[in-house]
């Protein structure tokens, strides 16, 4: 009923929220319905085959391009009856019911999702299925089923699956990933039975899922934006899904092959004579190495950042540092961030060109650093002006900033923070900031990848702390600031794949953790294999982190495993096919992998590293992890050991030296030679040995275009070329 009170916790008593009491079919548009509401005209359509649009656009407002496929040409029929119009399209169908208005999305038979189901005792719904405020906020409540579990949101640190949670979907500078707070954030939900859920806004979105304060039966969606507009990707499988949804939001591209073996860094290098000693050490202990940080504070003046310039003291002729690091053929990358101090005399010339975000007198907005205690760890920044990339100029200026560190042979940039534009600002295409927070970490590496393209060298890629909608397009980014023990170890190990099951293809964490004193080597080395098999690979923290930190028996526990990431890259390229192709993660979760297994949907901290592997990381002391092996054969890589499927196998002190990895039956893995740097690989990677998993099968080799086989009888036959050595892992008879 309008204008009622919902009663609920504090939150919604302060809210009032008017229900949409009904929908009147108006006229057919291609692939649907538009309908005629109290709320104004909804557009109900097939944008694409398994994807239903429903749309009120109450107002014009600024479009961020965070959708780039383009609307098809979808077969549909409208099936009216008195009380609701079906929309069918293939198996699928949505129905809108007029009065009381609410939907229901059916694949074939099945009911995928409808609006909200839970009634009291006098028959009113908990939640209106449809509500707003006059003041731009936007109220969805859906049905869930027992049990039905949710997944994706963004880069969440938590459990994987969401239910009975309350998420926010809003970019914080979280200094830490303790908290449902995070840097990715992603409108975006599915659920294994069959359906995903995008709010197309820049704006907050606000998420009970399964949440028992609200509705522990409900999925509640809260929105702030001026329109409601989302879509419902219906799919048979998660990976079918994901697929859809990076049709609609962009794929992610193909990344430099130097991308995939190691990173170096610490917070921070203070001197390049000190980065250029470890590179060299690196080189020296033959350890392999490709690229190498200076982090914040490293490489221009404190109180004055960020101008793209070098600090003239420690850097005082940057072509000569930059030729060594060439010669020692490691590629640099570079800390930026889209601040200008109010130190700075440029910050007086951004502002007169209004380059900057502006408070609402028209004065350029002064963003201040992190309260106490945080300063202690991160110094006070000064007080900064923060770029407006909504005006074309100011984006062109900070693009083409890049130009002369890229020809200098800056290799990339890490584009860090990007959470701090308040409501209360203005930008030059007229939004305030509360539809610019979001979207304005997408702007920004988009411009800082689109200068890359420009004048970097070779393909482009940024390393992103921040991420919202369609970000996966300016790939990549890295699971920002852990903290340096076992808890923060197995929460980024969550983050990568949460962020995997939002769109983003690849990821990284932090090895030995961001903050805290790392001091337990059992810890750095197990982190160290974990970050092994990720995407990409990078040692980063406050402090040292360089492999030797520990004395030499654990350097060389870990140079082993940095020489097997190196043997893995043919692997992983071959994993960045089927993302460019399907918009799958490299790092897959155990319920997008096997989501007709759901026994195996619960073992959140192990993973498939593309089809061939699981890995189950140690994230505890002394050695102890239990691995679920989903149904089939599984072959323990170190041992050789088979391994039957559908059952928790207990692995009790591992030794130090591994970590269980699984070969999965009908699969194989490439292995490359261990090298010093990409630069001596070929074209296409070598491929020095292979890896056969049992009787390898069609469908799970599908990416295998480096090999020559051929299929018999409807099984592979590998036929090896010169040099390549074939192992071959049998179960016994």
């Amino acid at each position: 009923m309008k204008g009622e009170y919902f009663n609920q916790e504090p939150i919604h008593a302060q809210i009032r929220f008017q229900r949409i009491t009904s929908v009147k079919p108006n006229y057919p548009i291609p692939g649907g319905m538009r309908f005629y509401s109290e709320r104004g005209p909804m557009d109900v359509y097939f944008y694409a085959p398994g994807v239903i649009r429903f749309n009120f656009q109450v107002k014009e407002v600024f479009d961020y391009g965070l959708l780039v496929g383009c609307k098809n040409d979808v077969d549909s029929e409208l099936i009216h009856s008195n009380s609701s119009l079906i929309i069918r399209s293939g198996d699928v169908t949505a129905e809108i019911f007029y009065s009381p208005f609410s939907i229901k999305i059916k694949n074939g038979d099945k009911n995928l999702i409808e609006s909200i189901t839970d009634f009291g005792m006098e028959g009113k719904s908990r939640f209106h299925p449809f509500s707003y405020t006059e003041d731009n906020s936007w109220q969805i409540s859906l049905a869930l089923k027992s049990g039905e579990a949710v997944f994706g949101l963004g880069e969440k640190f938590g459990k994987l699956n969401h239910r009975g949670e309350l998420i926010t979907s809003w970019n914080y500078d979280s200094l830490g990933i303790n908290s449902e707070r995070c840097y990715k954030n992603n409108p975006f939900a599915w659920s294994p039975e069959g359906w995903g859920l995008l709010v197309h806004t820049p704006g907050k979105v606000m998420h009970a899922v399964g949440y028992a304060p609200w509705s522990h039966r409900s999925y509640i969606l809260r929105v702030e934006d001026a329109n409601l507009d989302f879509f419902f990707f219906v799919g048979d499988s998660p990976k079918e899904i994901l697929n859809k949804y990076t049709d609609l939001t962009g794929k992610s591209p193909e990344l430099p092959l130097w991308s995939y073996g190691l990173w170096m860094a610490r917070a921070y290098y203070q001197t390049a004579d000190e980065l250029l000693n470890v590179v060299r050490k690196m080189r020296e202990k033959q350890i392999p190495l490709d690229v190498i940080l200076l982090d914040g504070r490293a490489w221009h003046k404190l109180e004055t950042r960020f101008d793209f310039s070098w600090d003239p003291d420690r850097y005082p002729d940057p072509k000569a540092f930059m030729k060594q690091l060439a010669d020692l053929e490691v590629r640099l990358c570079l800390w930026e961030y889209p601040y200008i101090s109010t130190y700075n005399p440029l910050f007086s010339e951004l502002a007169s060109l209004g380059y900057l975000l502006k408070n609402k007198n028209g004065s350029p907005y002064i963003h201040y650093w992190t309260p106490p205690p945080y300063e202690t760890l991160l110094p006070q920044l000064s007080p900064s002006g923060i770029i407006d990339f909504t005006n074309p100029k100011a984006y062109e200026w900070y693009r083409d900033q890049h130009k002369d560190l890229f020809e200098l042979g800056v290799a990339l940039m890490k584009t860090d923070f990007g959470e701090s534009v308040p409501d209360e600002v203005v930008a030059h295409n007229g939004d305030s900031g509360e539809r610019l927070h979001n979207v304005y970490t997408l702007l920004y590496n988009q411009c800082v990848y689109e200068a890359t393209r420009l004048y970097g060298h070779g393909k482009p890629m940024v390393w992103g702390r921040s991420a919202w909608t369609g970000s996966q397009r300016y790939p990549m980014g890295w699971g920002g600031d852990p903290q340096s023990d076992w808890e923060g170890l197995a929460a980024s190990i969550r983050g990568v794949q949460s962020w995997g099951m939002s769109g983003g293809a690849y990821s990284a964490h932090d090895i030995g953790g961001w903050y805290g004193t790392l001091t337990d080597p059992e810890l750095f080395v197990r982190w160290a294999q974990a970050g092994v098999m990720c995407s990409h690979t990078r040692f980063h923290g406050v402090g040292e982190r360089e492999p030797w930190i520990f004395g030499p028996e654990v350097e060389a526990i870990i140079t082993q495993w940095i020489r097997f990431r190196y043997r893995l890259i043919p692997y992983v390229r071959w994993c960045e096919r089927e993302a460019i192709q399907n918009g799958i993660p490299v790092m897959r979760s155990m319920v997008l992998a096997f989501p007709e297994d759901k026994a195996a949907w619960g073992f959140e901290e192990q993973y498939m590293l593309g089809n061939s592997l699981l890995v189950a990381p140690i994230i505890q002391p002394a050695g102890n992890v239990d691995v679920y092996l989903p149904k089939g054969d599984w072959f323990h890589v170190w041992s050789g050991v088979c391994y039957k499927g559908g059952q928790v196998v207990s692995f009790k002190d591992v030794s130090i030296n591994e970590i269980p990895v699984f070969g999965r039956v009908g699969t194989c893995l490439p292995l490359g030679p261990v090298v010093q740097h990409t630069g001596q690989l070929k074209e296409i990677e070598d491929i020095e040995e292979l890896w056969v998993f049992g009787e390898p099968q069609p469908e799970l080799c599908r990416n295998f275009a480096d090999l020559k086989w051929e299929t018999v009888d409807g099984k592979i036959k590998f036929i090896p070329s010169q040099g390549v050595k074939v192992k071959l892992f049998e179960s016994e008879k």
